[in-house]
């Protein structure tokens, strides 16, 4: 599965991230964030928290850690990750992801 050529032209965004490591394409407004990812590489991420976020994983599969919760998400799987709440993630190369960020400038768009 390979995402249409209209969202491969949407802006990346500043991550700690290389392109190397995932190509990254999204969509902002001041009510929210839609992020497309594509891992090439394995990626680890740290404890962290922010507003809401809700994914879905379209290849691959997802280590995902919310709160006390360890699960593995394969395409289809939805996850939520509640604001505030803290998560981490074990993301193998190949993951293709959709995540919603309740937080319009989650991350800062490149243009």
């Amino acid at each position: 599965m390979d995402y249409a050529d209209f969202i491969k032209r949407l802006p990346g965004l500043e991550t700690p991230f290389s392109e190397d490591d995932v190509t990254i394409r999204a969509i902002a407004s001041e009510d929210g964030m839609v992020v497309f990812f594509h891992f090439h590489k394995d990626v680890v991420l740290p404890p962290h928290s922010h507003l809401g976020q809700w994914g879905t994983v379209l290849e691959g599969e997802l280590e995902l850690t919310i709160g006390d919760e360890t699960r593995i998400y394969r395409r289809g799987d939805t996850y939520n990750i509640p604001p505030h709440v803290v998560h981490s993630a074990k993301i193998p190369a190949g993951l293709k992801a959709i995540d919603v960020f309740e937080e319009g400038d989650r991350y800062k768009l490149k243009r």
